[in-house]
């Protein structure tokens, strides 16, 4: 390589280079001999793209592109023909670095894992590689025991996530191997007893039962000592009416509780036997003092548990133990790995998609709807319409959170359509902005801003010349005029948010995309990676093993926008006229809803 840089340098200097020979691990084996390239590009239009290679012209090039062709080649081992590859190889003087990481063009039904792999070689100054490796993703059962009541067990989470794990590293040496952690579905409630047995199904986060005893907190607790004690008050999905609800229903249960977890949680105990949670996922209980950092005996007092039963509080990139053993061994690695907090889904989503620091936001576009506002401050709206939690980067975030988005969609297309061509059914709507429809996405009722578990779905505006795109477009922008709900509360605090990134199932489609730009009109990023809480998870375990010293180094380093879309301001203009209209729906409709059973 050495005796033709000076020639190869010589003529990328008058043009750049792209190979497609139809063979994508070819076309990078040939286009070494080109490049060498000095802040050029090279891409591959079938399933390898190299981005952004800079070389130095001394003899460790060798090495650097040797190590870029052999990962090149042990990731093609994990892909397949519908997944692509993207290379970024970046190099200073004393520094190599080389990304490489893989884009999955399948849906994944429920949470997913991300599994980072890191190599070094000292000789190479640092040199390392990152790279989303492989992507699992298993099912398991929800039940539905009542109208409203929404329960998974435990030990399926478990079960399901060992043989995800044994998948997932079952193609790589697993001595690399270094951490594990979550991001997991939040507020859920999980009760073991003495013997750390599940005492009954989880209860989750969108289960309605607990309004009698949210109506409790919030009306004779208080409102006001509620927001003292955890900065929020009390939503039925929240973890603490749920444990108010078990008091008075199921006394003999109750009284059996040893310990008390959130699902997340249940899995690092399983895994490392710590009895943990994190901040951020903890925020979600209402049982924390959030500003403080710290469980509120307030609370604890007035859902008659001790602090003895609830996990010790760790930061969601802390080291909270290690590998079982027993563990270990089935899983084939090492009792040395470390286990890592993790964090609730939403904030883990944050940490994937960069959104850490000050004054950041994410909207997710999954089961459920979430706008995210990272901040370095504490802060409180006056209303408690967002919820005040702590972040997974050791900061703070504000959040409004809709019960139903993406699940809006799926069942407009899955139940009442009964299609499963999402994109086709949406290559009609091209009138946006236009649209005399409207839809409520109150599915399952409303948590932010209008904490309504009453409230429900509705079309209206409906004419017998409407169509089925218009019924369809009608879903699509009633999420997104849900989430500006949100939005407007953070506005109206002083918050100046201009762009956002954007994740989750619903994030795939470009038409969705168009229109929450516009309906928000801000700025949307679209980022690289599209896995959300299984890549946030993997990056905190990253930095609890110590190859980055913060969230935000991680985040900065591991989290590329590959698109804009930005909004027209024909557009804002009519989606602001229309959000007027569609803001004045609820209230009306608010009384009528409370005399539904």
């Amino acid at each position: 390589y050495t005796q033709h840089i000076d020639s190869l340098l010589n003529d990328l200097s008058k043009s750049s280079y792209a190979v497609h020979t139809g063979n994508p691990f070819i076309d990078v084996l040939i286009s070494e001999k080109l490049k060498l390239i000095h802040e050029q590009h090279i891409s591959c239009k079938m399933n390898v793209k190299l981005e952004n290679i800079h070389f130095i012209r001394n003899i460790e090039l060798c090495s650097l592109l040797g190590n870029l062709l052999d990962n090149c080649i042990e990731a093609a081992q994990c892909c397949d023909k519908n997944k692509s590859i993207t290379f970024c190889c970046n190099t200073t003087q004393n520094h190599f670095c080389i990304h490489a990481s893989n884009t999955y063009n399948k849906k994944l039904k429920h949470k997913n894992g991300s599994f980072i792999t890191t190599k070094k070689d000292p000789s190479m100054h640092g040199f390392g590689i990152i790279s989303i490796k492989k992507i699992v993703s298993k099912e398991y059962d929800l039940y539905f025991p009542h109208p409203g009541w929404s329960e998974q067990k435990p030990e399926d989470w478990y079960t399901q996530s060992m043989e995800g794990i044994k998948e997932l590293i079952s193609e790589c040496d697993k001595s690399q191997v270094s951490g594990i952690s979550f991001g997991g579905q939040m507020h859920g409630l999980v009760v073991l007893d003495e013997n750390d047995n599940v005492i009954r199904p989880a209860i989750l986060w969108n289960d309605g039962r607990t309004q009698k005893q949210t109506d409790y907190l919030n009306n004779e607790i208080g409102k006001d000592k509620l927001s003292e004690y955890t900065a929020n008050i009390a939503f039925a999905g929240f973890t603490a009416p749920k444990i108010l609800w078990m008091r008075e229903n199921e006394p003999d249960n109750f009284n059996k509780i040893k310990k008390i977890m959130l699902p997340k949680d249940y899995l690092a105990y399983k895994l490392s036997g710590t009895f943990c949670t994190d901040y951020s996922d903890a925020s979600g209980m209402l049982l924390l003092d959030v500003k403080n950092k710290c469980w509120s005996k307030q609370m604890l007092e007035i859902c008659g548990v001790s602090e003895e039963q609830l996990p010790k509080l760790f930061e969601s990139y802390e080291v909270v133990g290690t590998l079982k053993e027993d563990i270990a061994n089935e899983l084939g690695l090492s009792k040395e790995v470390k286990i890592i907090a993790g964090a609730g889904d939403n904030a883990a989503a944050a940490v994937g998609t960069g959104t850490v620091g000050d004054g950041m936001c994410n909207i997710s576009l999954g089961t459920s709807g979430t706008i995210f506002i990272s901040s370095k401050t504490f802060g409180v709206d006056s209303n408690n319409a967002l919820h005040s939690f702590d972040h997974a980067d050791g900061y703070y975030h504000l959040m409004g959170c809709m019960l139903s988005a993406a699940s809006c969609n799926k069942w407009w297309m899955d139940e009442i359509l009964k299609t499963k061509e999402y994109s086709k059914e949406q290559e009609g709507i091209t009138k946006l902005g236009e649209n005399h429809v409207f839809y409520l996405p109150y599915l399952m009722g409303e948590r932010s801003p209008h904490n309504d578990p009453k409230a429900r779905a509705t079309f209206i505006g409906m004419s017998m010349d409407t169509t089925r795109e218009e019924m369809t477009q009608a879903v699509l922008e009633g999420v997104a005029f849900g989430l500006r709900d949100s939005l407007e509360v953070a506005r109206s605090l002083g918050i100046k948010i201009e762009r956002t990134k954007i994740c989750g199932g619903g994030a795939k489609s470009p038409l969705w995309k168009k229109i929450i730009a516009n309906v928000m009109n801000l700025k949307v990023d679209v980022i690289e990676s599209e896995e959300g809480p299984g890549y946030g998870g993997a990056m905190l375990a990253a930095v609890g093993c110590g190859e980055y010293e913060s969230v935000q180094e991680a985040a900065d380093k591991l989290v590329k926008v590959v698109d804009t879309v930005e909004p027209d301001e024909e557009l804002v203009t009519k989606y602001e006229a229309k959000y007027q209209q569609f803001r004045k729906i609820y209230p009306a409709l608010k009384d009528v809803f409370q005399k539904f059973d």
